[in-house]
């Protein structure tokens, strides 16, 4: 035990959000791609249902691991429409942006065998039983990585892992605090996604637990929800789709998905700072243009509605896209 020298950053340890699930039924790992793999040999199943709206680097870790993938596609209820699945095959369901209920996301499950939920866009979502779930905590908590598989005795693959550390590469959590995110933040936060591009599947590192021990989880949900909401009843006129379908009670949401058909919406943003890009673009050299998948990977952009920002600043970001839509009304 070390005593003496200089003091640590220190944190309010109340817990992690998943803290009462049974040390059985949790693997805590390093990144959501590395969970999803992981709750594949969970499954000991040796192919994947992977819909074609998904992260690339998913895509690229399962392949990696010689996983033979098959693709699906969704409809724009977000239901799969052509997975034809044999014995051996896990199917992988993802929580769009965190706005699908747990309902919806039930009745979807119960259709298939060897289930792995994606809940890497709905930190909050409970898990289901009868499979796999899986998220990942940096994309709702300033963490540098870390993610959770819950399910039955998924705890059973642990002692096979290395561990995992994320500190020589977490300088851009506090360099966003002085600097914002361009610039060397930027670079320090590439970074750390290029350590994570070349991780193997990996326990969850110290640093990350006990950032995640010293979260106030209720603040973000609030926060996340009220946030939703607003800006829900400030885009909803100009949104091309229905954000709110299957909203519920439980539902935190990652984003707030606006869909709005011009390709100029997105520079336009950045120029004013909002720095969030169309998510998974490879997917319209994939894709024909008659696919729902190639509409959102045009079209969606993800407007930020987390607990750091308040109603002010999302107003203004709002009424700037409401601006910028209707003077280019063609």
């Amino acid at each position: 035990m070390e005593i003496g020298s200089f003091i640590e950053l220190q944190l309010p340890q109340e817990g992690e959000w998943f803290g009462s699930v049974s040390d059985r039924s949790i693997a805590r790992l390093n990144s959501g791609r590395a969970a999803i793999y992981y709750a594949l040999l969970l499954t000991q199943c040796e192919e994947i249902w992977v819909p074609y709206y998904q992260c690339e680097s998913v895509k690229t870790f399962l392949l990696k691991k010689h996983i033979k993938i098959h693709y699906y596609h969704i409809d724009r209820d977000y239901k799969p429409t052509d997975i034809r699945q044999s014995e051996n095959e896990a199917v992988l369901i993802v929580n769009y942006f965190g706005i699908l209920s747990c309902d919806k996301i039930q009745h979807i499950s119960e259709q298939y065998r060897h289930v792995i939920v994606d809940n890497s866009q709905a930190f909050f979502s409970p898990p289901l039983e009868n499979c796999y779930n899986v998220y990942s905590a940096r994309k709702f908590i300033g963490s540098p990585d870390g993610a959770y598989v819950i399910g039955h005795k998924a705890d059973r693959l642990m002692g096979q892992l290395k561990q995992g550390y994320s500190s020589d590469t977490s300088l851009f959590l506090l360099q966003r605090i002085e600097y914002g995110c361009a610039g060397r933040a930027y670079q320090a936060r590439l970074l750390n996604e290029q350590r994570i591009d070349k991780e193997d599947v990996m326990i969850m590192s110290p640093l990350t637990q006990y950032i995640l021990r010293g979260t106030d989880y209720i603040l973000i949900k609030k926060k996340r929800r009220e946030n939703f909401e607003y800006v829900n009843s400030l885009l909803n006129r100009i949104n091309c789709i229905d954000a709110m379908h299957d909203y519920a009670d439980l539902c935190v949401p990652m984003i707030y998905p606006l869909v709005v058909e011009n390709d100029f919406l997105m520079d336009y943003l950045l120029q004013l700072g909002h720095y969030q890009g169309h998510w998974w673009n490879d997917i319209r050299d994939i894709l024909p243009e008659d696919f729902f998948e190639h509409y959102l990977a045009r079209y969606m952009i993800p407007v930020t509605i987390d607990q750091r920002y308040d109603r002010k600043v999302l107003k203004t970001l709002c009424e700037a896209i409401i601006k910028f839509v209707e003077e280019s009304k063609w």
